[in-house]
């Protein structure tokens, strides 16, 4: 299982990279963007490792822990640096807290992952249609497609009167991390109606926000899908959580 752990091992070489750029006194803009395409290289190869393991089936215990510390690297460290040194750092003390935020909660949401993806031997099991918390990758995505719509305007999304906003933002996705909201794995998707509506919509609208903004706001809009489509379906199986234990309990038992 030498090839998809050297694909691992490139995504821990762009998040290092990331982190090296980030931390170079009197990074700018154009750095930050650099370090945030690293970072998008860096999920690009996180998409492959897995695939390309079943593919070649060399799945291992030993690839799901390396998995999980490549992520905690590329997708803890790395994006909370980077937006500490672009934004945050204004504010030095809350930033460092909400940064360090930021990390914690991947670093648990990663454990907790490793705990539910394993069997009692810890050999890897096969991933279910829903994954409980908001994956790391697309977490940090939301930060890194800042970080590359940033670049596109000039600085103006990363200006001093947008600092709280960022302050919001990365809470709300490191607790996302941790929490137990079900999104998505797509790993099941099959060619239905529902499925080719669903793929027409994420085209049309991504198409349609490329030519009213950019193509770099592009990966912000699929990436708010995502998880708007998690916390919608959540709150639905909620409340229908909740109808059927007010129908239980209103109904009389039987004699």
């Amino acid at each position: 299982f030498i090839l998809p752990n050297m694909i691992t091992m490139a995504a821990v070489f762009c998040g290092f990279n990331a982190i090296r750029i980030c931390a170079k006194p009197g990074a700018e803009i154009e750095d930050f963007h650099r370090a945030a395409v690293l970072l998008m290289f860096a999920m690009l190869f996180d998409l492959l490792d897995g695939r390309v393991a079943r593919l070649t089936k060399t799945q291992s215990a030993f690839g799901l822990q390396l998995d999980s510390l490549a992520d905690l690297v590329s997708f803890g460290v790395a994006p909370a640096l980077l937006v500490y040194q672009w934004v945050l750092h204004r504010h030095p003390i809350p930033g460092l807290l909400v940064a360090f935020l930021y990390v914690a909660c991947a670093a648990a949401r990663l454990a907790r992952f490793n705990v539910l993806s394993s069997a009692p031997s810890g050999a890897p099991v096969k991933p279910g249609k829903f994954i409980v918390g908001l994956p790391s990758p697309p977490a940090s995505g939301v930060l890194i497609s800042l970080a590359v719509a940033d670049s596109a305007v000039g600085g103006a999304l990363g200006s001093e009167k947008n600092t709280l906003l960022f302050f919001a933002v990365t809470v709300v996705v490191a607790l996302l991390m941790v929490s137990n909201v079900r999104f998505r794995s797509f790993k099941e998707l099959k060619p239905n109606p529902a499925t080719i509506l669903f793929v027409l919509f994420v085209m049309g609208s991504s198409l349609a926000v490329s030519h009213m903004l950019k193509p770099h706001f592009v990966l912000i809009w699929l990436l708010g899908v995502y998880i708007t489509i998690g916390l919608v379906e959540s709150i639905r199986a909620l409340a229908q959580w909740l109808m059927r234990e007010r129908v239980r309990d209103t109904t009389p038992p039987a004699e």
